[in-house]
């Protein structure tokens, strides 16, 4: 099931996207880097369609919508799946939830800036990079990716 999160849920979401980043592969030192941009803030919670999956009692991963985009576009801020969870089609579940609240907010196009890792299974579901954002690892580009929220794939 997924619900949207509360004030409360904030330092679990936080724990869940350092977990999943480290996930990938990341040395100590870089998630340690990225706690900041990866910390789940009560300002997030209160201004984004902040939502949790939960299954049998336990958070298995969120997602992070922020509406305030120019005129039709939203923005995926965050989406991440707790490790032991992944594969689990949890992410699947989050993303195509965050579809309905983009489509039913009268967004037709949604953007996001993913993790490497992550560009393949947002291609999957009809995400077409469009461009390329510096990393804070030097040499590496993250791709920022959009999606016509009309289009035909989920």
């Amino acid at each position: 099931m997924i619900v949207r999160a509360t004030l409360k849920d904030a330092t679990k979401l936080t724990e869940i996207a350092l977990a999943s980043k480290a996930y990938w592969g990341y040395t100590a030192e870089q998630i340690e880097s990225w706690r900041d941009d990866l910390t789940v803030t009560p300002e997030m919670i209160e201004k984004c369609e902040v939502h949790k999956a939960i299954l049998n009692g336990e958070v298995k991963g969120f997602h992070i919508l922020n509406l305030e985009g120019q005129n039709d576009m939203c923005t995926l801020e965050f989406l991440f799946v707790s490790p032991k969870s992944i594969g689990e089609k949890v992410g699947y579940l989050l993303l195509k939830h965050a579809f309905q609240i983009a489509l039913a907010n009268r967004k037709l196009q949604m953007t996001l800036l993913a993790d490497p890792n992550a560009a393949s299974f947002y291609a999957k579901y009809g995400f077409k990079e469009v461009s390329k954002e510096k990393s804070s690892i030097p040499g590496r580009f993250l791709p920022v990716m959009e999606k016509d929220l009309l289009g035909d794939k989920e």
